[in-house]
């Protein structure tokens, strides 16, 4: 560009307002990269399970909605299951009930499909001969300084017993290690307690469960099996969605909201203050150069030079703060998605992200420079020069 020189002195003149835009600018396109990458995930899941080692089952209606213990036989004869567990939400407090605890009624063999996740063999036996054991994540444990042999009262939001008390008690069996933090973290908050003790206790479980785990004989098969699964139960009152386990969260997630909705929501806001700010920034700074942009017009330059160096100067500032902002969620993604235990799986920012964003900050840049634009390319030099 011919006058870069000239803009990028406009653009810097006022150092530190500049730089304070800018902040605000990489702030708001790396929470767009972010929330981005989050409406990509829900948008994606469930499209196919294949390479996926787990698969989730779960009611089509609804993630509140139990199923019947009996599928499990069936399931484990479907070809390519390798092993099935079962599993139902507890959903405890722990003193407070702002205390919350994830706290799951599992299976026997609910470990043996998470390899991922370790227990000593001397804890992982006192557990099943413990009919009110329990097993906890060590961040949990760590969290309410809970060890070994302790006794736990957990109070459950959802479930009492049978005298119609919500208050439990169970005994402490042995502590979860992550083995892999990445895709089995989140066990280190979790609180695993049995299945059979639950139902047995509890009048309103009489057998259910909430959602099965089925650990595949060949990733590749995933996607089969899943639809092999879920023909089990179709036209019956318990009908399935099973899914990767990724996808099942996505899945929980969008019963409880609209994400689509939330997300765009807040991308909205935001973006309607940065057309704010950045237009008050680029009102100030031509209304500054009002004498300069006069002189401009004296020895020569067109009044379309002047409206185009003025929008160079808008789209150049969107554009510097958009591209790092960008650049920080791509950095950032992969690091949230590790930090989730396995929970999240959040796509990195891609070709069509970085499309959409660029287009943003043309929008943008274009919409905060076409005022002061319009107002230097209209100004009149003797007007500008006696300072009227």
């Amino acid at each position: 560009m011919k006058y870069l020189h000239l803009v990028w002195a406009s653009l810097f003149r006022r150092k530190t307002r500049t730089v304070l835009t800018l902040v605000s600018i990489i702030a708001a396109f790396l929470l767009f990269g972010l929330l981005d990458a989050v409406r990509t995930s829900f948008a994606q899941a469930g499209q196919s399970a294949n390479g996926a080692e787990r698969l989730q089952t779960g009611s089509k209606l609804s993630f509140i909605q139990t199923l019947p213990k009996s599928l499990q036989q069936q399931m484990e004869q479907v070809p390519g299951v390798k092993a099935v567990t079962h599993a139902n939400w507890f959903g405890g407090a722990y003193q407070d009930p702002h205390n919350q605890v994830f706290s799951f009624a599992v299976a026997p063999n609910y470990l043996d499909l998470y390899p991922e996740v370790a227990v000593s063999p001397a804890e992982r036996k006192a557990f099943e001969e413990t009919r009110t054991g329990a097993l906890v994540g060590e961040q949990l444990a760590r969290r309410f300084n809970w060890k070994v042999g302790d006794k736990v009262p957990l109070q459950s939001t959802i479930f009492p017993d049978r005298n119609g008390s919500k208050n439990w008690s169970f005994e402490i069996a042995g502590i979860l290690h992550a083995t892999d933090k990445k895709s089995g973290g989140f066990f280190d908050q979790m609180f695993l307690l049995h299945w059979t003790y639950f139902d047995e206790t509890t009048p309103y479980n009489r057998g259910t469960v909430g959602w099965y785990v089925t650990r595949v004989a060949d990733v590749n098969q995933a996607d089969r099996v899943a639809k092999a699964i879920d023909a089990l139960s179709a036209n019956s009152d318990h009908e399935t969605r099973t899914l990767t386990e990724q996808a099942a969260t996505a899945s929980w997630m969008k019963q409880l909201a609209d994400i689509g909705l939330i997300v765009g929501s807040i991308m909205g806001a935001v973006f309607f203050t940065l057309l704010l700010l950045s237009g008050n920034t680029m009102m100030q700074a031509v209304r500054e150069r009002t004498n300069e942009l006069a002189v401009l017009k004296t020895i020569g330059f067109s009044n379309v030079s002047v409206l185009a160096m003025v929008l160079a100067e808008s789209l150049l500032l969107l554009l510097i703060g958009g591209v790092i902002g960008l650049a920080l969620a791509s950095l950032i993604i992969p690091a949230v998605s590790a930090g989730s235990g396995g929970m999240l799986n959040l796509p990195v920012v891609g070709a069509d992200s970085w499309v959409l964003g660029i287009g943003l900050m043309v929008l943008i840049g274009l919409m905060v420079g076409a005022l002061p634009a319009s107002s230097a390319m209209r100004l009149n030099i003797v007007d500008a020069l006696a300072g009227r």
